[in-house]
Formats: structure tokens, sequence, C-alpha cells
């Protein structure tokens, strides 16, 4: 009987680690930025992971509640 081995990392720890690379790599090559800066921002909070298959519908509505809770919390950001 075989066991199964649990995944190194968790989901949310590779999202974590892909956009902030990518973040750093955009503000470097594109930007023009030297070094990094603490406090911005350039993906959204979340993500999306399915694993069952494309749903349209779902990643849409996915999508417009981001867009929703990045205003709200930027707006809290203001006070």
């Amino acid at each position: 009987m075989e066991t199964e081995e649990k995944p190194k990392y968790s989901v949310a720890q590779t999202m974590g680690y892909i956009k902030g690379k990518s973040a750093i790599h955009i503000a470097r090559v594109y930007m023009g930025r030297k070094r990094n800066y603490v406090g911005q921002h350039f993906w959204a909070r979340g993500y999306f992971v399915s694993t069952v298959g494309r749903d349209e519908a779902t990643v849409r509505e996915y999508i417009r509640h981001q867009e929703v809770e990045d205003k709200r919390l930027d707006q809290l950001n203001l006070v």
C-alpha cells in the first residue's frame, strides 16, 4: 500500500510567492524601480483557484466581488 505525500506548499503560499515575485519583476522591468518599496500593492489581495474546470459564471462573479472588495479596502485606507 502506497502512502500519498502531502503537498510541500499550500495553494495560498504558492500564489503569494508568484504574486510577490511577479510584482517585483514588473516594477523593475517596466516601471524602472531599482528596489522594493514597502506598503505598495500591485495585485489584488485575493486569487481564484478552481480544480473542477472552467465555469465562466463563477469566475465573473468572483471578479465582480473582488473589484467591490478592493474599492472597500481602498476607502478604509483613506480614513
